[in-house]
């Protein structure tokens, strides 16, 4: 049995991660725990059982101990990444690291190569490698069902309530405290389509704005608070009141408290984040973007992220020479069209577990490779800084205006970097 430690008992640490601890003790314990915030610590440690000794309030005070244990998992907020990421390769820990990376460039090219450089296994959490959808994906394109990929139409479909909870309310509203929209929501799709498209990205341009989700769009009799007497709460798809006064101990609910009280629900919205008017928060992070992609095997790439649809899904299309296949993770089948007429449509296998079984063949993936010794994953730090830089670059270009061509970003960042 392998045994963990755990930085960051988050929403994500503790339950879509450590949960697999729970579900299955004969693979992976957990034994120690770092999390400021006291409540969570607690509740973590007696989930796992941690004596009081193995629980620190801050990541230093854990990695300042002699090396605990061989796997280490490192869910803090994104700005929290770097410093206990590359402490923790220097102590020999096996690490598995919330994405984003790191929302500074070249803080994500300098941990994966820090990882190299020791030989040790960082493997960054890009659940969409893992889910059994993409996967099927990617062996069609492997067998070339439908040809040479010409080219690509990819959306991500945001769903503008899981917005206005993630990105507007929610941790990930501000660019300055976590990372912009492209790196935290859609690092996972620049990940997925360069792993698709099996290349390098060449060039990158990009568009997009915060239009919505603003004050000047507040309607009237809006209030601060949607528990200070607003006028319009009945009627607004956005009312926290609707989304998270209850008692149900699932998302977005528990994330408001850790236990599903209504009295301290309702404390939470009047003291919070998440009670607040979503028109007038600090959020400053896109809610429609486009990016556009070029690839040195000639495959172009049409990505769209937006807040403004009904459900939380991705759809594609993706062109061949043979015919093309579309897709909708949300209901889970892929249709491949050839240009013959023929239709095929597949409906790949879904395994238990949060973002359809990712989360747990994540756990899975990494409690093999910590066992077997070999410090390589589906998704290790150099192929995930890899993506993580195309998002960068399609930043750079959102806010410049420019195109950015990927050699000479990466050039630039080099130079910029502090690890010898």
């Amino acid at each position: 049995m392998i045994q963990a430690a755990l930085i960051g008992a988050g929403a994500r640490g503790m339950h879509a991660y450590a949960s697999y601890a729970l579900k299955n003790p004969h693979e992976i314990k957990f034994i120690a725990v770092a999390e400021e915030n006291r409540e969570r610590r607690e509740k973590f440690a007696k989930d796992h059982g941690i004596p009081a000794e193995m629980q620190f309030s801050s990541w230093e005070d854990l990695l300042d101990q002699p090396k605990l244990c061989e796997a280490l998992l490192i869910c803090t907020q994104d700005r929290m990444h770097y410093e206990p990421t590359m402490k923790a390769i220097r102590k020999g820990y096996k690490i598995l690291l919330e994405k984003p990376m790191s929302p500074v460039p070249v803080e994500s090219l300098e941990m994966a190569e820090e990882a190299e450089k020791y030989g040790s296994l960082l493997s960054v959490c890009h659940g969409m490698r893992y889910s059994t959808y993409y996967r099927a994906l990617k062996r069609l394109l492997e067998e070339e069902t439908i040809g040479r990929v010409t080219s690509i139409q990819w959306n991500e479909n945001v769903g503008v309530l899981h917005h206005s909870h993630s990105f507007v309310r929610g941790n990930w509203r501000n660019s300055k405290e976590s990372s912009p929209m492209i790196l935290q929501k859609s690092c996972h799709d620049m990940d997925m389509i360069q792993w698709l498209v099996g290349a390098d990205c060449v060039k990158v341009s990009s568009f997009g704005s915060l239009t919505y989700f603003k004050e000047e769009n507040a309607p009237e009799g809006s209030t601060a608070r949607c528990t200070d007497g607003c006028k319009v709460e009945r009627e607004c798809p956005f009312s926290a009141i609707k989304m998270y006064l209850n008692e149900k101990d699932e998302w977005p609910a528990n994330v408001v408290t850790l236990e599903p009280k209504y009295e301290k629900r309702l404390k939470a919205l009047q003291e919070g984040p998440y009670g607040r008017c979503v028109y007038r928060c600090d959020n400053d992070v896109v809610d429609h973007q486009v990016v556009n992609l070029l690839f040195d095997n000639e495959v172009t790439v049409a990505f769209t992220m937006s807040a403004f649809t009904n459900e939380i899904s991705r759809t594609f299309k993706i062109m061949g020479t043979k015919g093309e296949i579309r897709g909708n993770h949300y209901i889970n089948d892929i249709e491949i069209k050839y240009f013959s007429g023929r239709v095929e449509k597949v409906y790949p296998e879904k395994v238990e577990g949060g973002h359809d079984g990712a989360d747990t063949l994540i756990m899975e993936d990494f409690i093999k490779q910590v066992r077997s010794n070999v410090n390589k994953s589906h998704s290790s730090g150099i192929v995930s800084a890899k993506s993580h830089l195309i998002a960068f670059a399609a930043e750079e270009s959102r806010i410049t205006g420019k195109t950015i061509d990927m050699e000479e970003y990466v050039t630039e960042l080099r130079k910029s970097s502090s690890v010898v």
